[in-house]
């Protein structure tokens, strides 16, 4: 906690008697006046006139009033001459009331495997640790131990309401020392770890694990536990970011070695990953990796993992992808911190017009790009361009807050829920249909596949009715249902729906437009999926068109969608046509981000295998060379030793798999 202390003044004798009345009132317990003299004469040393011990002792006495002998509870309460020792006063009370020695086990039990954890330990998990202990049980010893304030909720753990009756359990169980402590503490590394070996990285087992291994000095353990990737990125995304610095401190392990361990870990990591999935999965450690080390000061460092974390979502997903965006930013980010402001600039301005593209200009997420790039103009002195971004930012924003505020407005939740109203009573409207489509997209990115379907269909037939069926809203409810389709891997009806959604897209949209984009490149790699190589070629000519006239024909998202028309043109044994694809792409790469760019070397790895099939061993020879030497000069950027296995030029032959982009079905606009 970042703030001191916070120290409770005694309380007088007249706030003492008044609080423990009120809890014995609230049991319908009366004390009389002899009684009530005792205990004001009992609350008046410093270590027994404090809130806690009076509350602790008014609940006491409340507890056995009704049923108990109150003078004699009152005569053990007045031995207790601190916190602690009442404490034990209470949990033997406890014990006494419990029927079987099986129950009183378990309570020693619980409270020791909470004493020992370092948050405290959830219902589900005593249940798992003990699997004697049954629910009705549980309820009963957490009811009797919260109502005498031993035990709290927070988070949904178990814990201790307060350090003295942590303390009390410390000497009541586990008075024999640490090889009772160390037995408890083993318990509970065995139940995370075998969470770990499931795959289930938890926020439990990132919290547990580490802290465990701390308290019991196993620097090997803790070490190998850090490794775990997942463990680490959990941790750092929950802002545990000094905790988990500790840790390496306590292994011996300085910033720069750290960094280098991380990233040998994840290159090792990267030989197991397969698919899309994975893939995606590996670009957010390389991320969470990059953005650590920024944080720790480490720039040059940064830059090699968040490099790879962003060559991965154009492999993976798209270079129009939002994630990408995401990543341009991040590693725009640390060339800032560099004083590398050309090379931030022109990764923060990718950034924009990709989220452009995929949010509409007036986005929150456009705002925050325009934001990052008035701050680097303002850095070099550019004053007027600076403040020329910063009001179109503002402007967003204040839009933004409107349509937030307005939303909480009266009026327009009575107007919604006419909406809704007629939307239920199957009036056909262009805006209730584009509400069904928005409802279906809700329900597929909850994985509610089947009732997404019903949504998608209803709006599909609803514009089809209102708007005609050469609508371009009715070629998104047809792209959105194909990709629906396609992702239950019914290849066949998406292809069909695809094909009706580029039909339209052709004849309504503009050459250039991000629909008839996104609709080409998801056909495109359909089409490559079932096999059909020579319809997937034309589509992918044309993902290179579109993507000319909307960048220019320099832009390193033009030199991908060359990349992946190669790889296609490799895959059907036309290496002829592939090279200069690929040489056209080199340059591009080449004078977008210098020589020793990894995409630069990626697309010379590829020349020279063509190179070498053609049969020019020394060309290939040398291609080759000069792939290796970016790649031994981003590889000692971290200290890493094991090479890529996956291209970073896009969908290139060198993956076992060709990867499809995510599916994002698409929201209309409102």
């Amino acid at each position: 906690r970042l703030w001191p202390t916070l120290h409770l003044d005694p309380l007088n004798s007249k706030d003492a008697k008044s609080l423990i009345s009120a809890e014995c009132s609230s049991a319908n317990v009366k004390l009389t006046k002899e009684q009530e003299k005792k205990l004001e004469r009992h609350c008046r040393s410093a270590t027994t006139c404090n809130a806690l011990y009076v509350t602790l002792l008014g609940k006491t006495i409340a507890c056995v009033g009704s049923t108990g002998n109150i003078d004699e509870t009152l005569q053990q309460c007045c031995q207790c001459q601190d916190t602690v020792s009442l404490y034990r006063l209470v949990l033997r009370s406890i014990q006494e009331s419990l029927q079987s020695d099986k129950e009183k086990g378990l309570l020693r039990e619980i409270l020791c495997v909470i004493s020992v954890s370092h948050n405290g330990v959830s219902e589900s998990e005593l249940m798992e640790l003990y699997p004697e202990l049954s629910s009705a049980v549980l309820a009963s010893l957490i009811h009797s131990l919260h109502k005498m304030c031993l035990l709290t909720y927070g988070c949904g753990l178990l814990k201790f309401q307060h350090l003295q009756a942590w303390e009390m359990v410390r000497l009541e169980y586990m008075e024999e020392g640490e090889n009772v402590i160390s037995a408890y503490r083993q318990k509970l590394v065995e139940y995370f770890t075998m969470q770990l070996s499931r795959d289930r990285v938890t926020w439990r087992s990132a919290d547990e694990l580490p802290w465990l291994f701390q308290q019991q000095g196993d620097k090997q353990k803790l070490r190998k536990c850090l490794l775990n990737l997942f463990v680490s990125q959990n941790l750092y995304k929950r802002g545990h970011f000094a905790e988990l610095l500790s840790y390496w401190q306590l292994v011996g392990k300085d910033k720069s070695s750290m960094a280098a361990e991380y990233f040998d870990s994840l290159k090792e990591y990267e030989k197991s990953c397969e698919g899309e999935e994975s893939m995606i999965c590996l670009a957010d450690l390389y991320e969470t990796l990059g953005r650590f080390l920024k944080d720790l000061g480490l720039l040059s460092q940064a830059v090699a993992p968040l490099q790879r974390s962003l060559e991965i979502r154009e492999t993976a997903l798209d270079p129009d992808h939002p994630r990408v965006a995401q990543s341009l930013h991040q590693l725009a980010g640390v060339y800032v911190q560099w004083k590398k402001f050309g090379n931030a600039e022109q990764l923060y301005k990718q950034a924009l017009e990709i989220s452009e593209n995929a949010y509409g200009a007036e986005h929150p997420r456009v705002a925050r790009e325009l934001d990052a790039l008035a701050t680097l103009y303002q850095k070099q002195n550019k004053y007027e361009q600076a403040e020329q971004l910063r009001k179109k930012s503002f402007k967003i924003r204040q839009k933004a807050a409107r349509r937030k505020g307005s939303l909480c407005g009266f009026a327009l939740l009575r107007q919604r829920a006419l909406q809704l109203e007629e939307l239920t009573l199957g009036k056909d409207t262009p805006d209730n249909a584009r509400t069904l489509n928005e409802l279906g997209v809700l329900y597929y990115l909850q994985n509610n596949l089947e009732t997404a379907e019903l949504f998608l269909k209803r709006s599909l037939e609803m514009r089809e009715r209102v708007l005609g069926p050469d609508h371009p809203d009715c070629a998104q409810s047809l792209n959105n249902l194909a990709a629906l389709y396609n992702e239950k891997k019914h290849y066949d009806r998406a292809e069909e729906l695809y094909e009706k959604a580029l039909d339209i897209r052709r004849r309504a949209l503009a050459p250039d437009h991000p629909s008839l984009a996104y609709t080409v490149k998801h056909l495109a790699v359909l089409y490559k999926k079932m096999g059909k190589l020579d319809k997937a070629v034309p589509l992918y000519e044309l993902a290179v068109e579109i993507r000319q006239k909307s960048f220019g024909p320099k832009h390193p998202s033009v030199a991908t969608a060359l990349v992946n028309l190669a790889v296609l043109y490799c895959q059907m044994k036309k290496q002829i046509e592939a090279l200069p694809l690929y040489e056209r792409a080199l340059k591009i790469y080449e004078d977008s981000f210098g020589h020793m760019h990894p995409r630069v070397g990626e697309t010379l790895k590829n020349l020279a295998v063509l190179s070498y099939e053609g049969g020019d061993f020394e060309k290939a020879a040398e291609l080759y060379k000069r792939a290796m030497e970016i790649k031994e000069a981003e590889t000692l950027l971290i200290g890493g030793k094991a090479a890529s296995r996956h291209s970073s030029s896009g969908d290139t032959f060198s993956l076992k798999s060709a990867l499809s982009p995510n599916i994002l079905l698409e929201h209309g606009q409102r």
